[in-house]
């Protein structure tokens, strides 16, 4: 398959995998309503870069993730442990900014891109999902393993998570205005995301058990 289609396949799937509303692009919105559309880019550079990584390991172990279920479930109670601890921190930090703050203007684009790598890390699906888009791409031979297509794979679906984040910064700064992007309001949505998506894994390893 030409590579201009299969780095599209990658920044479609990327993109429809990140534009729900998550712990990564809310917290691209909140740096970006923060502390001005820069560090949210910035934030989403270190996000991307580890969606990359992500994207390539998954791309080289596909068969062997979907050979071998028990990997990916340990990933998902790995991830169900983060999620809920992620929870915490973000419903405890709600309550503590109940009163207004002064913004802390010395955060360096360096520590936000760092941001972006660590929670990025910490979230660990986009493994079992892009393992699993790739199996199926290859079932339709839509995708094949030769370095050209994983490299241009692997560049769509970094493309595709940063359009995704950059929709998210947009929009967030169109209702900057309105009650809803409150630090406190913020928090708490990233918090019931997070601990939303928290049940649902938990009752996806149910399930499977």
């Amino acid at each position: 398959m030409e590579i201009s289609i299969v780095f599209l396949l990658g920044l479609l799937l990327a993109f429809v995998g990140v534009i729900p509303p998550g712990l990564l692009n809310m917290t691209a919105a909140k740096i970006s309503l923060k502390e001005g559309h820069v560090r949210g880019f910035v934030y989403s550079i270190g996000v991307c870069v580890v969606v990359g990584v992500q994207t390539y390991l998954a791309t080289i172990f596909a068969k062997y993730l979907n050979q071998h279920p028990d990997v990916i479930d340990i990933l998902k109670r790995v991830a169900l442990v983060l999620f809920i601890l992620i929870s915490i921190y973000f419903f405890l930090l709600a309550k503590r900014n109940s009163s207004p703050q002064k913004v802390d203007t010395f955060k360096s684009k360096k520590s936000r891109f760092f941001q972006g790598i660590l929670m990025s890390a910490l979230n660990v699906f986009p493994i079992p999902y892009q393992a699993y888009i790739v199996t199926t791409l290859m079932s339709y031979n839509w995708l094949s393993l030769d370095r050209l297509a994983i490299g241009s794979y692997v560049a769509g679906a970094i493309s595709g998570t940063f359009v995704a984040l950059y929709i998210y910064i947009l929009f967030f700064d169109k209702i900057k205005n309105s009650k809803f992007t409150a630090p406190k309001r913020m928090n708490y949505t990233i918090g019931i995301i997070t601990a939303l998506i928290s049940l649902s894994t938990l009752i996806n390893i149910i399930n499977a058990s």
